[in-house]
């Protein structure tokens, strides 16, 4: 629990920091909670290099639950829409959320662990790109789809399924679409970012496995 406990923190902190920054909007397509959460797969790659899959698996678990405990209480939050009245996470968010992060970052510990022999950079980019992909494919999926309504009937998505322009300049989609090919390209980009952090962690922590 010792050695894990830094990693748990710090998945914590990721955690409650994304689903606060996610109200956040940053241009049209993206929220800031799309740049704080990837680096989630950086501790998961951490530990994963360090102590291994099985110390990595307690940090994803005790980042779900935390995530699960801020779905209940963004649930409970109410925003003002025009006129109405809305939770701040659907049930549908929270679902997907959890479904996509618990996914995902399972994934990301065993592609990593299957390429962990390799050279050092290989595991971590392989491994974040694989469970980055997955993540934004379940999440948006699962929150917005419109074939997926009955999930939650009385929460209306229309909005997320007007087609529009891709990212505003391509083949016409609808808009969650465009909204789930923005944060797979930053969660690509801090992928590549990540790396230098991850190298210098690692090289910190345990020298012979950097």
């Amino acid at each position: 629990m010792k050695r894990t406990l830094p990693g748990i923190l710090a998945m914590a902190t990721i955690v409650v920091a994304s689903n606060i920054l996610v109200q956040f909007l940053v241009g049209d397509w993206l929220t800031w909670g799309a740049f704080t959460y990837p680096f989630a797969f950086l501790v998961t790659d951490v530990m994963n290099r360090v102590y291994g899959p099985a110390s990595a698996r307690r940090v994803i678990f005790a980042g779900f639950v935390v995530g699960v405990a801020c779905s209940l209480i963004g649930s409970q939050i109410m925003l003002q829409g025009d006129g109405f009245e809305y939770p701040a996470v659907t049930l549908r968010i929270a679902v997907g959320s959890g479904t996509a992060f618990l996914i995902a970052q399972l994934m990301d510990v065993a592609v990593f662990d299957r390429m962990r022999g390799g050279q050092w950079w290989k595991a971590p980019l392989v491994s974040t790109i694989v469970g980055s992909s997955l993540d934004t494919a379940i999440f948006f999926s699962i929150a917005f789809a419109g074939q997926l309504a009955f999930l939650e009937p009385g929460n209306d998505v229309s909005w997320a399924n007007e087609a529009v322009p891709l990212l505003g300049f391509g083949a016409m989609a609808p808009l969650w679409v465009s909204l789930a090919v923005a944060d797979w390209v930053v969660k690509i980009a801090l992928s590549l970012i990540a790396l230098l952090p991850f190298k210098a962690i690692v090289t910190k922590l345990s020298p012979q496995v950097a």
